[in-house]
């Protein structure tokens, strides 16, 4: 029998709610020594509310009054030096450095039904177009409510970025302006894929870190399977684990090329767990069809040779390959694939079937 994370995790315990508010959310860093706000044990199930940093692009649609409360009392001087409003840190009890964290997602649904999508001064082809441009999704069949994600959105309008010369503070409120905002050139259907581009563990270096690079324990990831049926395991670097999640997604593709999904906030159900004898150094994931590895890099040559190597180490450790074997396998069935190329840092990451796995 093919190796199952979720075989092992145990029965789901007591249910919490974290809701987010200015008393449950921090803005653009990353900080093990940042207080939990949030105690529970190996097993439990919380639902957890995530805020886009994207809701001032069209603040008529994408803010409520919970999301301007968080906005109006983070002063801009505590954001940074990242950029995403974050949720947490959650504590685990029980859960030590060298344990896995194991966070399987059980649930999405809206808080609104309308996102962000950023072409941005730090997308790939900014250059190309030497400008930055809003261009904001709808949730298709959202008039019969907001209760669960539909199958597809579509872009509503679009229109130039001018509330600041560059893109390059978080907050930033562009005021709505019906002149401003453009159709789309032709109709289009876009796939609803909801995940967090944003979870991750409290990281071994103490001090604030940007939320944007992603790293071995995490945060800005932007792999968009992990949504609701998923499973994410992360390497423990701190007593309880403090796991955070944010930057949350409706929608986005492998690369993330223009800068970034389209961003908006929801609600999640997810179950929190502690594992031993796991053994990962990376974030892995794994879903009802897949495992997936992860590499991070300066350039892709080097997120590609670590997504690798990581799988490499998955099937020898857990799917009972010798490294020739698993080397073989990796050419001829493993997918390496590009996450994102807009973090400063590159991710990767390398997919196998586990129907392969007889």
């Amino acid at each position: 029998m093919a190796y199952d994370l979720t075989a092992s995790l145990p029965a789901p315990g007591n249910t919490h709610v974290l809701a987010a508010t200015p008393d449950t959310c921090y803005w653009g860093y990353i900080d093990r020594d940042q207080p939990p706000c949030l105690t529970i044990d190996s097993g439990d199930v919380v639902q957890v509310e995530a805020i886009t940093h994207h809701a001032g692009d069209a603040p008529d649609l994408l803010m409520d009054d919970g999301i301007r409360a968080i906005w109006s009392a983070i002063a801009p001087a505590d954001r940074g030096p990242g950029v995403h409003i974050l949720t947490g840190p959650i504590a685990v009890r029980g859960a030590e450095p060298g344990h896995t964290l194991v966070v399987r997602i059980l649930g999405m649904m809206p808080r609104l039904a309308y996102g962000s999508n950023c072409a941005a001064n730090w997308g790939l082809l900014y250059k190309t177009f030497n400008k930055e441009r809003i261009t904001i999704y709808g949730l298709d069949d959202h008039a019969a409510g907001i209760d669960a994600f539909s199958a597809t959105a579509h872009p509503e309008f679009g229109f130039d970025f001018t509330a600041l010369p560059v893109y390059a503070q978080p907050g930033v409120i562009s005021e709505p302006d019906p002149a401003a905002r453009q159709p789309f050139s032709r109709a289009v259907s876009v796939p609803v894929r909801p995940h967090f581009g944003v979870m991750g563990v409290a990281p071994a270096d103490s001090g604030r870190l940007s939320s944007i690079p992603p790293s071995v324990y995490g945060g800005n990831v932007d792999n968009w399977r992990v949504g609701p049926g998923a499973t994410m395991c992360y390497p423990v670097f701190a007593p309880g684990g403090l796991l955070y999640v944010g930057d949350p997604h409706f929608a986005q593709g492998d690369g993330e090329i223009c800068g970034t999904a389209i961003e908006a906030s929801l609600n999640a159900t997810i179950q929190i767990s502690v594992l031993k004898g796991v053994g990962n150094t990376s974030p892995l994931l794994e879903t009802d069809s897949h495992w997936y590895t992860h590499g991070f890099g300066a350039d892709l040559d080097e997120a590609m040779v670590m997504a690798a190597e990581q799988m490499l180490w998955f099937m020898q450790t857990h799917l009972q390959l010798t490294a020739d074997d698993a080397y073989s396998l990796s050419s001829v069935a493993m997918d390496l694939g590009v996450t994102q190329v807009v973090d400063g840092t590159i991710g990767c990451h390398s997919g196998i079937a586990r129907s392969i796995f007889l």
